[in-house]
């Protein structure tokens, strides 16, 4: 049987890649994006009770929607911002499905789709497969700053979509709020649609302020938000998402997400509904992990890696230029191999595999992970 592959170029991902070498030899996965500890009990406790309660059937295709109520509210708290519960929320099967549904709502063949390089890898694919093509933008090590000269060069008439993606993995850098301004600037009395990738907006350092596209009265209104229930609340493997944007963008987006997955597991929703009624649930989140990355870097601090601290996200960049030439990738699977310490190359994220010498490092582990961890990039 002869298949034509949608997507030729698309092999096995480079997580799956490093997880499978970790496991292989045993040695502690900085590379993967989950926490090794438990999601609370309290959170646990409350699905539970969801399950025994009866909420073990379809849940309304938006959403529960005690749980679209919650968000609206954390909305209005953070950002004194208004989303809709019943018209301009809807809940997915994580960011990523959300992501995939967005684009496979909006993207028609040969549409632009501007992409800030190093970027997460299920971008591009939802693009391609839709027909797209994409503009990709290189931001490069250490900053990863914009130049904005350089996006406006590459917006055109053939322009549908831009994706940003702040606090951005894999680099842990933010944008700021003239960064926001700029491309509000931009996309003015145009047609292009902003996806904002927000899944780590409660997780941002030293009293910086996340610039949530929704705090931009005309990007609002031509911005999808998306966000992850997994990230925030250590629970990655229920892959429980959201999504939020003005009624006209969520209609066409329903249209799709209807005949995708219908609707997610009602259990936790439920679950998460109940436990989002303490909002210190996610407004805690900064300093939790800020003692992660602080005490990481402070341990790792007499090692030959270069490194600015992480800006947000719970992933840390590390430079090891002083240490060797090798290409990222190689150098990756040799630390796997060799020293029992699995992270990802950022290579693998950029436009043709530009190679800067780093390697990103997840801290949303145990201290006593980060320990030896430590103890290991100290010696190299």
């Amino acid at each position: 049987m002869k298949i034509k592959s949608k997507l030729p170029h698309v092999g096995t991902t480079i997580f799956t890649v490093m997880s499978a070498l970790a496991n292989e030899y045993n040695a502690i996965n900085l590379s993967q994006g989950f926490p090794n500890y438990p999601s609370s009990q309290k959170l646990n406790d409350l699905v539970t009770n969801a399950m025994n309660n009866g909420y073990n059937q379809y849940a309304p295709m938006a959403g529960n929607l005690e749980l679209r109520l919650a968000i609206a509210h954390k909305y209005k708290l953070l950002y004194k911002s208004t989303y809709h519960p019943e018209k301009e929320i809807t809940v997915t099967a994580g960011a990523t499905q959300a992501i995939f549904t967005i684009i496979s709502a909006f993207i028609r063949p040969n549409d632009e789709v501007i992409i800030f390089k190093p970027a997460y890898d299920c971008y591009e694919p939802a693009v391609e497969i839709n027909g797209g093509k994409i503009i990709p933008i290189q931001l490069s090590a250490p900053n990863y700053s914009v130049n904005w000269d350089a996006v406006a060069s590459k917006i055109s008439n053939k322009t549908k979509l831009i994706i940003i993606n702040s606090p951005h993995n894999p680099s842990g850098t933010i944008w700021s709020k003239e960064d926001m301004l700029q491309l509000q600037k931009l996309t003015q009395n145009t047609d292009i649609i902003v996806l904002s990738d927000e899944v780590y907006e409660h997780i941002i350092f030293d009293e910086a302020q996340h610039q949530s596209a929704c705090l931009f009265d005309d990007l609002k209104q031509r911005s999808f938000i998306t966000a992850s229930f997994g990230k925030t609340f250590h629970n990655t493997g229920w892959k429980i998402g959201y999504c939020c944007a003005p009624e006209s963008l969520m209609s066409e987006f329903r249209k799709v997400h209807q005949f995708n997955v219908f609707s997610v597991n009602h259990p936790s929703q439920k679950g998460i509904a109940d436990y989002m009624q303490d909002s210190e649930t996610y407004l805690g989140l900064n300093a939790f992990f800020q003692r992660k990355r602080d005490l990481f870097l402070s341990l790792i601090s007499e090692s030959r890696f270069k490194f600015q601290p992480s800006q947000g996200t719970y992933f840390q960049v590390l430079d090891y230029s002083e240490i060797t030439d090798a290409d990222d990738v190689d150098f990756a699977k040799r630390l796997t191999k060799e020293f029992k310490i699995a992270a990802i190359p950022l290579s693998v994220f950029n436009d043709n595999n530009k190679d800067d010498k780093v390697l990103r490092f997840c801290f949303a582990k145990i201290d006593e992970t980060l320990v030896k961890a430590s103890e290991i990039l100290t010696k190299i």
